[in-house]
């Protein structure tokens, strides 16, 4: 009983506490004017447009490189393959790359750096004479959108303060997704040469705008420059805000961490908790089956009596575009749980239809055909619907592509470049996104094989279920950090509160 009359008054000074603190913060996030943040935002996010102009690039091309009249250029079916594919190759060694660099240079050159394998590699693609400079080209151009995709989340996060952070974030996947339809409407138009001279304007706007953006205030006073710091905060606060107090709680959060990163910091919670937090969004991000999902998207439109396939993926890239938007207007409204889990749903249920979708493909391919001609068609990609089913397919895939992009799109990357240590986000996001482009690999490596073994329907219903247990780890594992800084995130996987 004495003992719970002492606490009481510890713990009403600790309520106090936080409540001045964040009166503090109220009091001065009210006098920050956002214009130069979403300037610098803007310049950061030409990187992922570049990344997503890589992704799309590919399918527009494709079918060029193979109707050309150029012998030595021409792809096979199996040359095309690697073609789309050897940028996960380049990716995941940008990376781990990434994770080095961006700790050694720092943030903003890191950026400007991975410009030129983008411009480089397109430049590469744009006077290819043989099969292996096209291959360069696209390991180059998959190299930057390795380092792209780890450097441009912890720019902003580091640079956002808290109100914005999560629109801020959400931006990085918004562009991505418009880089791909960028590329899809561009090769409606364009022959592979000049969509590769289109796909090059993107990264070398980045590298001129970057110039003109200052270094990350978290990242100046890990290196001891203070001044620099404050610098930098009155660019990206504007001229009424005291940067100078924002310095003193960035620098004095940071005086509680170890300068460098070591082995030994894996037994801090503050480190294996956000590092096991995020090694598993990224596993379960790729494991929702999304590039099986817009592997089928054409074969999907076709069966729906779409006849131009072209337009179709223009139309599937479009609705993406427009549910990652919603995302990034409401993330810092809603929260990141909710949008995770309300995502998870959607996508478990989207897949379970699709799963009943081919369940019943098969069965009615089986009351009007032959026995010979039913083992032929199961478990094959080229599965054919009843035309009675096309509604079936097109609606699973909209709330499919409607659910990731709310959540599970966007997401992962915004909580990654939140939740490490400052010593501690360079490698533990070149881990992340290292996990991510692997399990990318596997599953589109692996997807083929799956529906030989298991079935069309077996695969969906699989991958409904890890999409169930995508919303039982958000509930259990993934923390709020809505309208928390970076330090109040860290104290929290401390156990400590942040001052």
């Amino acid at each position: 009983m004495n003992h719970e009359e002492e606490s009481r008054p510890l713990l009403a000074e600790s309520q106090r506490s936080e409540e001045e603190d964040r009166s503090e913060q109220d009091a001065y996030l009210d006098k920050v004017k956002n214009g130069k943040l979403y300037l610098a935002t803007f310049a950061a996010v030409l990187g992922p447009l570049s990344f997503g102009f890589v992704l799309g690039f590919s399918s527009p091309a494709i079918p060029d490189l193979q109707r050309t009249t150029d012998q030595r250029l021409r792809l096979t079916v199996e040359e095309a393959s690697w073609f789309g594919s050897v940028v996960t190759i380049g990716a995941g060694l940008g990376g781990l790359f990434g994770g080095w660099i961006v700790e050694k240079i720092g943030r903003k050159l890191s950026l400007m750096f991975c410009a030129l394998p983008f411009i480089f590699g397109f430049t590469i693609i744009i006077a290819a004479q043989s099969h292996w400079m096209l291959y360069m080209g696209r390991v180059l151009t998959g190299l930057a959108s390795g380092v792209t995709s780890l450097v441009v989340p912890l720019y902003i996060s580091e640079m956002a303060h808290e109100r914005v952070r999560g629109t801020m974030g959400s931006c990085v996947q918004l562009m991505v997704v418009t880089g791909i339809m960028g590329a899809y409407i561009a090769g409606l138009f364009l022959d592979w040469r000049w969509l590769a001279i289109t796909c090059s304007i993107p990264p070398t706007l980045m590298l001129v705008f970057m110039c003109f953006m200052p270094e990350t205030p978290r990242y100046l006073i890990s290196r001891g420059k203070r001044r620099e710091a404050e610098e930098a905060l009155r660019f990206l606060r504007g001229p009424n805000a005291p940067a100078e107090w924002e310095c003193a709680k960035i620098e004095e959060a940071s005086q509680n961490e170890e300068a460098n990163f070591s082995l030994a910091d894996l037994k801090d919670p503050g480190v294996y908790k956000p590092l096991w937090i995020g090694i598993m969004m990224m596993l379960l991000q790729q494991f929702t089956g999304i590039n099986a999902i817009m592997f089928y998207a054409e074969n999907i439109f076709e069966q729906a009596h779409f006849e131009n396939g072209s337009v179709a993926t223009v139309i599937v890239a479009a609705t993406q575009v427009f549910f990652t938007a919603v995302a990034a207007l409401i993330m810092d409204r809603a929260g990141r749980k909710v949008l995770l889990i309300l995502s998870g749903a959607a996508m478990c249920l989207s897949e379970a239809l699709f799963g009943v979708y081919f369940k019943l493909s098969v069965m009615k391919q089986t009351n009007s055909s032959q026995v010979s001609a039913l083992m032929g068609a199961q478990g094959t990609v080229g599965e054919e619907a009843h035309p009675d089913l096309a509604w079936l397919a097109l609606a699973s895939m909209g709330i499919f592509i409607a659910g990731f992009a709310l959540g599970w799109g966007p997401t992962p990357w915004l909580v990654m470049s939140e939740i490490f240590p400052t010593r501690v986000r360079g490698p533990g996001s070149a881990v992340c996104v290292l996990t991510n482009w692997t399990c990318a690999f596997i599953v589109t490596k692996s997807f083929q094989s799956l529906m030989d073994l298991i079935t069309s329907a077996g695969t969906f219903w699989m991958f409904s279920v890890l999409c169930a247990l995508n919303v039982i780890f958000t509930i259990f594992f993934v923390p709020e950090t809505k309208g928390k800084t970076l330090e109040e995130i860290q104290a929290h996987f401390k156990g400590t509160r942040s001052r």
